[in-house]
Protein backbone atom coordinates (compact mmCIF):
# COMPACT_ATOMS: atom_id res chain seq x y z
CA UNK A 1 0.00 0.00 0.00
CA UNK A 2 3.08 1.91 0.45
CA UNK A 3 5.50 2.59 -1.82
CA UNK A 4 8.39 4.81 -2.45
CA UNK A 5 11.74 4.35 -5.21
CA UNK A 6 15.23 6.03 -5.76
CA UNK A 7 14.06 9.21 -3.49
CA UNK A 8 16.80 11.70 -3.09
CA UNK A 9 16.73 15.56 -1.13
CA UNK A 10 18.88 18.14 -0.61
CA UNK A 11 18.84 21.33 0.90
CA UNK A 12 21.41 23.75 -0.86
CA UNK A 13 24.64 21.91 -0.43
CA UNK A 14 23.64 19.50 2.13
CA UNK A 15 22.67 15.97 0.78
CA UNK A 16 19.94 14.93 3.65
CA UNK A 17 19.41 11.28 1.52
CA UNK A 18 19.46 9.23 -1.65
CA UNK A 19 18.48 6.36 -3.14
CA UNK A 20 15.74 5.35 -0.54
CA UNK A 21 13.63 2.44 -1.57
CA UNK A 22 10.60 0.34 0.37
CA UNK A 23 7.55 -1.49 -0.99
CA UNK A 24 4.94 -2.60 1.95
CA UNK A 25 1.51 -4.21 1.92
CA UNK A 26 -0.48 -4.02 5.24
CA UNK A 27 1.50 -3.91 8.15
CA UNK A 28 3.66 -1.18 11.10
CA UNK A 29 6.41 0.31 10.22
CA UNK A 30 8.29 2.83 12.56
CA UNK A 31 10.89 4.68 11.18
CA UNK A 32 13.74 4.97 13.86
CA UNK A 33 16.88 7.15 13.07
CA UNK A 34 18.98 9.78 14.78
CA UNK A 35 17.61 13.32 15.61
CA UNK A 36 18.42 15.64 12.32
CA UNK A 37 18.84 12.36 10.19
CA UNK A 38 15.70 13.45 7.76
CA UNK A 39 12.99 11.55 8.83
CA UNK A 40 10.45 14.49 9.13
CA UNK A 41 11.52 15.50 5.35
CA UNK A 42 11.03 11.88 4.36
CA UNK A 43 7.35 11.65 5.99
CA UNK A 44 6.53 15.07 4.36
CA UNK A 45 7.77 13.30 0.94
CA UNK A 46 5.71 10.77 1.66
CA UNK A 47 2.91 12.48 2.31
CA UNK A 48 3.16 15.14 -0.82
CA UNK A 49 3.88 18.30 1.81
CA UNK A 50 7.27 18.55 0.17
CA UNK A 51 8.69 17.87 -3.38
CA UNK A 52 11.15 14.94 -3.92
CA UNK A 53 14.50 15.77 -6.18
CA UNK A 54 14.63 12.25 -7.54
CA UNK A 55 12.19 9.61 -6.71
CA UNK A 56 8.82 8.55 -6.94
CA UNK A 57 6.01 7.79 -4.10
CA UNK A 58 2.90 5.54 -4.42
CA UNK A 59 -0.09 5.46 -2.20
CA UNK A 60 -2.42 2.38 -2.60
CA UNK A 61 -0.91 1.80 -5.88
CA UNK A 62 -1.56 5.68 -6.90
CA UNK A 63 1.45 7.44 -7.96
CA UNK A 64 1.78 10.66 -5.79
CA UNK A 65 3.03 12.63 -8.72
CA UNK A 66 1.02 11.51 -11.80
CA UNK A 67 -2.26 11.04 -9.96
CA UNK A 68 -2.29 13.39 -7.18
CA UNK A 69 -6.08 13.53 -6.00
CA UNK A 70 -6.39 9.55 -6.14
CA UNK A 71 -3.27 9.07 -3.64
CA UNK A 72 -4.11 12.18 -1.28
CA UNK A 73 -7.77 10.22 -0.96
CA UNK A 74 -6.17 7.27 0.46
CA UNK A 75 -3.99 9.13 2.85
CA UNK A 76 -4.11 9.92 6.51
CA UNK A 77 -1.39 12.52 7.66
CA UNK A 78 -0.39 13.47 10.39
CA UNK A 79 2.65 15.98 11.07
CA UNK A 80 4.67 16.88 13.98
CA UNK A 81 2.69 19.55 14.75
CA UNK A 82 -1.01 19.20 13.83
CA UNK A 83 -2.16 23.04 13.52
CA UNK A 84 -5.10 22.97 11.18
CA UNK A 85 -6.91 26.29 10.90
CA UNK A 86 -6.44 28.06 14.17
CA UNK A 87 -10.04 29.07 14.43
CA UNK A 88 -11.40 25.51 13.34
CA UNK A 89 -12.75 23.53 16.58
CA UNK A 90 -12.03 19.99 16.89
CA UNK A 91 -15.55 18.81 16.15
CA UNK A 92 -15.34 21.05 13.07
CA UNK A 93 -12.32 19.58 12.34
CA UNK A 94 -13.16 15.74 12.23
CA UNK A 95 -16.77 16.76 10.33
CA UNK A 96 -14.48 18.43 7.82
CA UNK A 97 -12.95 15.38 7.34
CA UNK A 98 -15.56 12.71 7.26
CA UNK A 99 -17.09 15.27 4.35
CA UNK A 100 -14.12 14.86 2.64
CA UNK A 101 -14.19 11.02 2.75
CA UNK A 102 -17.78 10.49 1.84
CA UNK A 103 -18.39 9.30 5.49
CA UNK A 104 -19.49 10.60 8.96
CA UNK A 105 -18.44 10.76 12.51
CA UNK A 106 -19.84 7.57 14.38
CA UNK A 107 -20.17 6.89 17.34
CA UNK A 108 -16.89 4.60 17.08
CA UNK A 109 -15.36 7.84 16.00
CA UNK A 110 -16.35 9.62 19.28
CA UNK A 111 -15.61 7.22 21.21
CA UNK A 112 -11.98 6.73 20.18
CA UNK A 113 -11.69 10.61 21.05
CA UNK A 114 -12.95 10.30 24.14
CA UNK A 115 -10.62 7.43 25.13
CA UNK A 116 -7.93 10.37 23.94
CA UNK A 117 -9.67 12.23 25.98
CA UNK A 118 -10.59 14.82 23.45
CA UNK A 119 -14.39 14.94 24.84
CA UNK A 120 -14.16 18.32 26.96
CA UNK A 121 -12.01 19.85 23.66
CA UNK A 122 -14.58 18.83 20.73
CA UNK A 123 -15.94 22.51 20.82
CA UNK A 124 -12.51 24.05 21.34
CA UNK A 125 -10.84 26.02 18.47
CA UNK A 126 -7.26 24.41 17.89
CA UNK A 127 -5.61 27.88 18.65
CA UNK A 128 -7.00 27.26 22.01
CA UNK A 129 -5.35 23.75 22.36
CA UNK A 130 -2.14 22.51 23.90
CA UNK A 131 0.62 20.69 21.40
CA UNK A 132 -0.99 16.78 22.10
CA UNK A 133 -4.42 18.16 22.23
CA UNK A 134 -4.04 18.86 18.45
CA UNK A 135 -2.35 15.67 17.42
CA UNK A 136 -4.79 13.10 19.00
CA UNK A 137 -7.45 15.19 16.62
CA UNK A 138 -5.48 14.23 13.73
CA UNK A 139 -4.82 10.85 14.89
CA UNK A 140 -8.60 10.12 15.95
CA UNK A 141 -9.73 10.69 11.95
CA UNK A 142 -7.55 8.07 11.06
CA UNK A 143 -10.33 5.88 11.51
CA UNK A 144 -12.39 7.77 9.32
CA UNK A 145 -13.40 6.42 6.01
CA UNK A 146 -11.82 4.15 3.87
CA UNK A 147 -7.90 5.35 4.06
CA UNK A 148 -5.20 2.73 3.11
CA UNK A 149 -2.20 5.02 4.17
CA UNK A 150 -1.37 6.62 7.63
CA UNK A 151 1.58 8.47 8.06
CA UNK A 152 2.44 9.88 11.20
CA UNK A 153 5.82 12.42 12.30
CA UNK A 154 6.66 11.27 15.93
CA UNK A 155 3.23 11.01 16.77
CA UNK A 156 3.77 10.02 20.73
CA UNK A 157 5.00 14.02 20.70
CA UNK A 158 2.88 15.76 23.70
CA UNK A 159 1.11 13.10 24.60
CA UNK A 160 0.83 11.40 28.10
CA UNK A 161 0.93 7.69 28.93
CA UNK A 162 -2.59 7.03 28.91
CA UNK A 163 -2.70 8.33 25.20
CA UNK A 164 0.35 6.50 24.07
CA UNK A 165 -1.34 3.45 25.24
CA UNK A 166 -4.63 4.17 22.93
CA UNK A 167 -2.25 5.05 20.14
CA UNK A 168 -0.49 1.94 20.29
CA UNK A 169 -3.70 0.03 20.19
CA UNK A 170 -5.16 1.96 17.00
CA UNK A 171 -1.84 1.18 15.28
CA UNK A 172 -2.16 -2.08 15.62
CA UNK A 173 -5.43 -2.21 14.62
CA UNK A 174 -5.29 0.13 11.85
CA UNK A 175 -2.16 -2.36 10.61
CA UNK A 176 -4.50 -5.21 10.03
CA UNK A 177 -5.87 -3.80 6.99
CA UNK A 178 -3.41 -0.31 6.26
CA UNK A 179 -0.17 0.69 6.25
CA UNK A 180 0.89 2.42 9.49
CA UNK A 181 4.28 4.21 8.45
CA UNK A 182 6.00 6.46 11.50
CA UNK A 183 8.54 8.15 12.72
CA UNK A 184 9.90 7.49 16.19
CA UNK A 185 12.50 8.31 18.70
CA UNK A 186 10.33 5.96 21.32
CA UNK A 187 11.76 2.37 21.40
CA UNK A 188 9.41 1.28 24.40
CA UNK A 189 6.27 2.61 21.72
CA UNK A 190 7.30 0.71 18.95
CA UNK A 191 7.71 -2.62 20.27
CA UNK A 192 3.65 -1.88 21.97
CA UNK A 193 2.82 -1.21 18.20
CA UNK A 194 4.31 -4.63 17.43
CA UNK A 195 6.07 -2.16 14.81
CA UNK A 196 8.89 -3.25 12.31
CA UNK A 197 11.99 -1.17 12.97
CA UNK A 198 13.50 0.39 9.80
CA UNK A 199 16.70 3.31 9.14
CA UNK A 200 17.46 5.17 6.56
CA UNK A 201 20.56 2.20 5.99
CA UNK A 202 18.15 -0.10 5.77
CA UNK A 203 16.12 2.24 3.31
CA UNK A 204 18.70 2.29 0.64
CA UNK A 205 18.54 -1.34 0.08
CA UNK A 206 15.47 -2.11 -2.10
CA UNK A 207 12.97 -3.67 -0.66
CA UNK A 208 12.27 -7.03 -2.27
Amino acid sequence: MLRFDNLSKRYGERLIFQGLHYDTASGCVALNDESGSGKSTLLGILAGTIEPDTGEVWLGGHSLRRAPLAAQAVLTYVPEDCMTYPDQTGRTYLNNVAAARNTAVTSDTLDLADRFGLTPHLDKRFEQMSFGTRKKFFLTSAVLGETQVLIADEPVGGLDAAARGVLAELFRKLAQTRTVFFSSYDTAFTEACEARSVDFAGLRTPSL
